[in-house]
């Protein structure tokens, strides 16, 4: 970006528009550039609305007589003579006043050939239609992991604390990837005061600071999730392809040549754990887990307003990359968004089409786990290589993946499990998904719970008996989507991928 706009400067742009927090960070940057400009050295000067136009690196007092009022800096502006930068923080509230839209295309008339140019400085984007062809913005990005490192290393002199290894150093530093300089200098702070240390330790304390990040924008939801891979009845070849590239998004993958994943896509049976392996999948890679909840994306009230709150959702996100970003039952989301135009003027179309384009053209380090149950509703345009890095089909669990899914959820409820008979149980729920086999043992749990005693073999075999699993009441949806991910889709489960290597 320092790049970009010291181009725009040298090649006299009369206004610019930088969209930033780090206000600090910013004027650092500007200031450099203007000094490291030789051939046309150039005054910076700063305006706030409660000190006016004070130049750069003066005190506060010495404020240019005056220039408080917005229409009062830019006349200043204009009659200034010499090459200058002016930056004008915290402009938008002011921008679409008749008065300073008039004196801000006049300041842009007068600077031709001048070496003069304004600054907007604001993290909100208000631009008149009058302005529209006049200004360039540009976005100040975040600190790179060199200024974090940096952060890192005063905060470590200052407290004394002991040199990190490189890869704990990595740790904490990517985990603080996102933030501004201040926030990433008061996390680490405050990792220092609740533990009274800063090692690799500390990674989740630095990570909260990310949940306020994600809190406050509204549309992604930060998740966090205990269970892991232990927990999960079969699945094998799904989990031996994330294990592979749990490290994926460290120095050493980069260093190898290996590109970073993309995403993936889980097709398969309502039930059968595809949203809960997308959640596990976060503890294994230790990285952020977002969930994009598409219905807040949607806001009728202004044309557009839909489309910019996807957008900085996908902003955010890239923000505190490297990050996973889950979005569930995404036929449920975008399935419809091909014929939207009757029902919402076109606005899911739009939405699914900025979506797309993010999706295909993004180079941030963000995974996408999406997961779906109906794929005849889903776009086709998803299902193109590229979009994601493999589709996964789930199926029912078999027989010995059902008696692992018994074991695991009746572990959790009690400790000793001797006294049932996992197979019996595997036999008699064929056809029953993972989330179907639990609730069978809760059931059976409540009707014992109501009786005062334990819970035994019959009552789970009676509360099995006493339900109809879904695929046997959507047997032609189940069967339909089977038959499209044998040909299409690569197998979660080992069972069923070494059943499709033996048929080829």
């Amino acid at each position: 970006m320092q790049e970009e706009l010291s181009v725009l400067l040298k090649a006299q742009y009369p206004l610019i528009y930088l969209m930033t927090y780090e206000e600090e960070r910013s004027e650092q940057a500007i200031a450099q550039l203007a000094k490291a400009d030789t051939t046309q050295p150039r005054r910076l000067y700063v305006w706030t609305v409660t000190h006016g136009m004070v130049e750069y690196g003066q005190a506060r007092t010495t404020t240019q007589h005056n220039t408080i009022s917005p229409e009062a800096a830019l006349e200043w502006i204009v009659r200034q003579k010499e090459p200058g930068i002016y930056v004008l923080k915290d402009f938008h509230p002011f921008i679409d006043s008749p008065g300073v839209k008039r004196w801000l295309r006049d300041a842009i008339a007068t600077f031709k050939g001048t070496h003069k140019a304004i600054v907007l400085m604001s993290p909100v984007q208000e631009i008149p239609i009058e302005l529209e062809k006049e200004v360039v913005v540009l976005d100040f990005p975040l600190p790179q992991m060199a200024e974090i490192n940096r952060a890192l290393d005063r905060q470590l002199e200052r407290t004394g604390s002991r040199k990190l290894s490189a890869e704990a150093r990595e740790k904490l530093v990517k985990a603080a990837l996102g933030l501004t300089l201040d926030e990433a200098e008061k996390v680490y702070r405050k990792a220092h005061v609740t533990a009274g240390k800063l090692t690799e330790s500390e990674v989740e304390i630095v990570l909260s600071e990310k949940k306020q990040l994600i809190r406050r924008n509204g549309i992604l939801e930060y998740m966090e999730e205990d269970e892991s891979f232990e927990n999960i009845g079969g699945l094998e070849e799904l989990k031996h392809w994330l294990q592979q590239r749990s490290d994926a998004f460290t120095e050493r993958a980069r260093g190898y040549g290996l590109p970073q994943p993309k995403g993936m896509l889980i097709l398969g049976v309502p039930g059968c754990g595809k949203s809960l392996i997308a959640k596990t999948t976060s503890r294994l890679w230790s990285l952020p887990l977002l969930r994009l909840d598409v219905g807040r994306i949607y806001d009728g009230s202004m044309v557009g307003k839909s489309e910019k709150n996807l957008r900085n959702a996908l902003k955010t996100a890239e923000s505190i990359a490297p990050s996973i970003l889950f979005i569930d039952e995404l036929d449920k989301a975008f399935g419809g968004s091909a014929g939207s135009g009757d029902s919402d003027g076109g606005t899911s179309s739009r939405i699914f089409g900025t979506f797309l384009t993010w999706l295909q053209e993004k180079t941030s380090p963000v995974f996408v786990m999406a997961t779906a149950n109906r794929v005849e509703r889903l776009p086709g345009e998803f299902l193109r290589k590229g979009r994601f890095d493999e589709i996964f089909f789930v199926d029912l669990p078999n027989l010995e993946e059902r008696s692992e899914i018994f074991k695991i959820h009746l572990h959790k409820r009690r400790r000793e499990i001797d006294r049932f008979d996992l197979d019996q149980l595997a036999k008699i729920s064929d056809g029953f998904s993972g989330a179907e086999i639990e609730q069978a043992i809760i059931a059976a749990m409540y009707e014992a719970f109501a009786q005062d005693r334990e819970f035994t073999q019959l009552d789970i075999i009676a509360s099995i008996k006493s339900t109809l699993p879904l695929s046997r009441t959507m047997t032609e949806q189940v069967t339909a989507l089977r038959d499209w991910a044998r040909q299409r889709a690569r197998p979660a489960a080992a069972s069923v991928a070494e059943y499709i290597r033996q048929e080829w």
